[in-house]
């Protein structure tokens, strides 16, 4: 079956994929001296599978190691396992490489940022059609981080901006505003995945790896939460913000929280001219993996449409990692019509350059 008719037979658009650049390759792309302070020093902030609690493996698919490298470093293999098993339509990668080469000292971390995206562009993308990327930037030092915006603006490969959840402080501080004005300038989202300078803000330091991994969404709630109160989407109207492997159903009960104690407490947040709920329901988005399972699947169902934001959900694989969703099988208790749309038009609505099936 050739890659066009893989596309038109299905057209699944799987909103999160993670690759990694083998750490020769990237230094092959740096100039100096960063060359030289990454073969020798490495990266000051340390990658999630590095921190406790977190399984050995780095929570990767046992089969998804290439036989030589690391899981998503192999294309032929990403290729093998994802892309054609499933008829994949479009594959948007997130490497999370960037969340931690972000946080680096500002021309250091540039440089790593832009070594990485360039590997992305030449590795996976010229390569592969079917694959589109997140765009990396040094979020901590924004004049950079436009640079590195304007400079791939011409690429329609670059679908999005990557965030960590874990930033140096919450993602509403107004530091970080002239990022997301360069994004929606550029008619980029802002993909928010958990990691990064990992504090724990929403879960605090686990103990166990079942704890952090079923509380993913507690640490999305409160980035949420922070960048409506601070009152971002009033600064940046047109900004559009996907949340990344955090869940979903939590967002219903926070919407009415905080519509619930805005009304009372209005003056507290005088950025915000509307309630909160509204402003969450036009600037979010949501991907599939780690979805809520409930008991009764069809209670799922239920959950999502509690939320009034089911035409903001993508589907995600989140290949290579050990709690991958197949394309074949995920949310197959949804009604027909819902599952069709999270499986692919919700994406083709957000990221503007995907070429319809």
């Amino acid at each position: 079956m050739t890659t066009t008719e893989s596309r038109q037979r299905t057209a699944v658009v799987d909103a999160d994929i993670h690759p990694t650049i083998p750490a020769a390759n990237l230094a092959a792309r740096l100039p100096e001296p960063w060359r030289t302070r990454f073969q020798t020093f490495g990266t000051r902030v340390a990658p999630p599978p590095a921190i406790y609690p977190r399984v050995r493996n780095g929570g990767m698919r046992l089969d998804s190691y290439p036989a030589n490298g690391i899981p998503g470093s192999d294309l032929g293999l990403i290729r093998e396992q994802l892309l054609d098993a499933y008829g994949i339509g479009y594959g948007v990668l997130i490497p999370l490489q960037a969340h931690s080469y972000g946080a680096e000292q500002p021309e250091y971390a540039q440089a790593l940022c832009h070594a990485l995206n360039e590997s992305i562009r030449e590795d996976f993308l010229d390569p592969e059609p079917r694959l589109v990327s997140s765009l990396c930037v040094p979020h901590e030092s924004p004049e950079l981080s436009i640079a590195e915006i304007e400079r791939y603006a011409d690429d329609p490969r670059f679908v999005q901006v990557l965030f960590p959840g874990g930033p140096e402080t919450v993602l509403g501080h107004q530091k970080y505003l002239p990022i997301y004005r360069a994004a929606a300038e550029a008619g980029l989202p802002v993909a928010i995945h958990l990691g990064g300078i990992e504090q724990h803000r929403g879960d605090g330091w686990p103990s166990f790896y079942l704890e952090h991994h079923c509380w993913f969404g507690n640490g999305m709630a409160m980035l949420a939460a922070n960048l409506i109160l601070e009152g971002v989407f009033e600064q940046v109207p047109d900004l559009q913000i996907v949340l990344v492997e955090g869940g979903i159903a939590w967002s219903a009960p926070l919407m009415w929280s905080l519509d619930e104690a805005w009304s009372l407490l209005s003056a507290d947040v005088p950025r915000l001219q509307r309630k909160p709920s509204e402003y969450f329901r036009e600037h979010f988005w949501f991907s599939t993996q780690p979805i809520e399972e409930p008991p009764n699947p069809k209670h799922l169902g239920m959950a999502l449409a509690q939320t009034g934001m089911t035409d903001r959900i993508m589907f995600a694989s989140d290949y290579p990692h050990w709690d991958f969703d197949s394309p074949t099988t995920a949310l197959r208790e949804l009604p027909k019509e819902l599952r069709e749309e999270i499986m692919n038009e919700n994406a083709y609505r957000l990221y503007r350059n995907l070429e319809r099936p």
